[in-house]
């Protein structure tokens, strides 16, 4: 190759201002309200009448032309000012630009050079992400998470967060073998990665030399735009609905070249060897950020990625309205709203999950238990309060990222030939840190989790609802899930008291868990009351002010029976939905809450029914729609599942 490893790329030329009015600073004066229309969080639509987009640059009159090769970084030189008034309005826009208009093909060819080159003598391997990946990084301006880039914007995985990767999995390995603690376990690598501590001086430098990984030569690395909502959150004692969607930077399926060599202290082969197992092993466990939520997973090329702690695999099928990652606007068009992409996400499982749990578990425990039972099952939002928050972080994770939770989610996507469908696979896995005594309640508990997603309504844009037809945009709503798994635990049965008799075991069953999990009895006829339910407000809670039903009737042309009640005139007059039933969507935060009702469709061709999930089901107007749903059909077409 002509071209020399340390080349540096070619940096955006500095724009020229022609407008001297237009400044990075506004010398203290109020900046002037930004038009609608551009950005994500405006609600301007395309058309003639639109005013133009905001623009992310500094001097909107004299946009840079960034050079190709020029990484993300360089386009951060160019924004604006952290008090322009379009900041938010325009970090999709900046993001899609640099992604779209990158080219590191030349750069990542001569990185993938060097490593081959100063890896000679010793081993180099490809690993390839199974989704997506999030390795070190900061956060950006306007708090926009970034991945790892080196000193000339190029994204990778550092030596040292490789180094760090095989000596936990060294140690993790060597505790379960000989049964030690992590400090002795610390002890008994020092041969392989040294110890300042050691008592040999030839163990007290690590005798292996790892090198920085950069993807293997593409367009752009791999950085694609990603996305981070975190929908519910705890707000001290209850959950707050505040969707926050925050755009950036990840590497989606990347390859990476791995580069290793023995040290000049060490000509032992076996060592490295070694040390390529240990770093294999750990690589497949996951690195960086959000590994239990389909984050970080490595394999090697070619290999098959299943984990040794994989304990469920689920094939689906979902129709409707999708799972969507990031938005995207089309043909370069800034003024039109842009589009969400569709991507089957671990994360949109695991959250889903997480709702199910906290709806069930606030329902038998106090609020402060369920959230450290969650911490340690999903990951806690809050780690370090306890309770129900204290539960929940347990066996799902917490944001925060050192709790990551027992669970670990990851999916795959197969192509759909159809453009309201999804075909892929979820897999349940357990991480290191589970108790060993509790791992069979775990994965059945996790296993219910998954049942309710797929019986209760869904997952994605479309969750909550059936899908179904309408005349206007978007003409395809909701979502229905279909499996493809001939266990008989995902068969529907084909009367309504029989899927009553099945959901109330799963129920019973999911408390049993829980009790075992918890170390107590769990009592589901003596449920809590949550709150304080009025017309307009209802905890999403399975609580005494909660019912689940199962019912089904005359269907209308484009609507489930359920749902044609719903929606009927008699509770949304005038076409306008009623909010107090269906929830609403405001231009704030705080005017959108989502709809009391859950409604899914289980069965097939030959019978099916509609299971109907009610928060705040002691007050009109849902009161009253439990009443329509009874009287406008037969009585043995409707039965109460919850409470039990």
């Amino acid at each position: 190759m002509s071209h020399s490893p340390l080349q540096r790329p070619n940096p955006p030329q500095k724009p020229t201002l022609k407008n001297q009015a237009i400044k990075p600073t506004n010398n203290n004066q109020s900046p002037k309200k930004p038009p609608r229309g551009g950005g994500g969080n405006n609600n301007g639509g395309g058309g003639n009448n639109n005013p133009p987009p905001p623009s992310p640059w500094l001097d909107p009159e004299n946009e840079p032309q960034p050079d190709q090769s020029a990484s993300f970084v360089e386009y951060l030189r160019w924004m604006r000012a952290a008090d322009y008034p379009h900041k938010d309005a325009t970090k999709t826009q900046i993001l899609q630009t640099a992604q779209e208009n990158a080219n590191y093909t030349q750069r990542l060819e001569q990185l993938n050079q060097r490593t081959q080159l100063l890896a000679k003598d010793g081993i180099a391997f490809q690993v390839k992400s199974t989704w997506r990946i999030r390795v070190g990084g900061h956060r950006g301006p306007e708090s926009i998470l970034l991945p790892a880039f080196d000193a000339l914007g190029m994204p990778y995985i550092p030596s040292s967060t490789l180094r760090g990767v095989a000596r936990n999995q060294a140690i993790r390995e060597i505790m379960a073998t000989n049964n030690l603690e992590w400090k002795e376990a610390e002890k008994e690598i020092a041969p392989y990665f040294g110890d300042i501590n050691a008592k040999e001086e030839k163990n007290k430098t690590g005798k292996v030399v790892f090198f920085d990984a950069y993807p293997l030569p593409s367009k752009n690395g791999g950085l694609e735009m990603d996305m981070a909502n975190n929908i519910w959150s705890w707000k001290d004692d209850s959950l707050e609905y505040s969707p926050n969607p925050n755009p950036f930077l990840s590497l989606k399926e990347s390859t990476f070249l791995i580069g290793l060599r023995l040290a000049s202290n060490c000509q032992d082969e076996k060592i490295l060897e070694q040390v390529k197992q240990w770093l294999k092993k750990g690589l497949q466990l996951g690195i960086g950020s959000q590994v239990n939520s389909g984050y970080g997973q490595l394999i090697v090329s070619g290999k098959n990625p299943r984990l040794e702690s994989e304990f469920y695999r689920l094939d689906f099928e979902l129709e409707g309205q999708l799972i969507h990652g990031y938005q995207k606007f089309e043909n370069g068009n800034y003024g039109a709203r842009p589009r969400p992409q569709s991507e089957v996400r671990p994360v949109a499982f695991k959250s889903m999950m997480r709702y199910w749990f906290r709806v069930f578990a606030s329902g038998v425990l106090p609020i402060n238990e369920v959230q450290e039972i969650e911490a340690k099952l999903i990951g806690g939002i809050n780690p370090k309060k306890y309770g129900v928050q204290e539960i929940e972080a347990k066996l799902f994770g917490g944001i925060n990222p050192k709790k990551y939770g027992y669970l670990k989610v990851n999916t795959t996507e197969t192509p759909s030939h159809h453009k309201n469908e999804q075909h892929g696979s979820v897999i349940l896995s357990l991480s290191t840190e589970t108790p060993t005594s509790q791992i069979n309640s775990l994965k059945k508990l996790y296993k219910h989790l998954l049942w309710f997603i797929v019986n209760m309504g869904g997952i994605g844009q479309g969750a909550r609802r059936p899908k179904y037809k309408r005349s206007s945009n978007p003409q395809i709503r909701g979502c229905t899930i279909y499996i493809n798994n001939d266990e008989e635990f995902w068969e529907t049965p084909n009367s309504i008291q029989l899927v009553q008799r099945q959901f109330q075991a799963r129920l019973r069953d999911f408390y049993n868990s829980l009790g075992q999990v918890v170390g107590a009895d769990i009592d589901p006829n003596n449920l809590r009351t949550v709150g304080q339910v009025s017309q307009n407000f209802w905890n999403d809670v399975a609580d005494s002010n909660c019912k689940i039903l199962v019912c089904k009737g005359e269907n209308s042309s484009n609507k489930v029976y359920a749902l044609k009640v719903l929606h009927s005139p008699e509770f949304n007059p005038n076409g306008n939905y009623n909010p107090d039933l269906c929830g609403k969507v405001g231009r704030k935060k705080e005017d959108t809450k989502p709809s009391p009702v859950w409604i899914a469709n289980v069965g097939d061709d030959h019978f099916s029914c509609q299971i109907v999930t009610v928060f705040g089901a002691n007050l009109n107007p849902r009161q009253e729609f439990i009443k329509q749903l009874r009287s406008n059909t037969s009585p043995q077409n409707f039965a109460q599942i919850f409470p039990l």
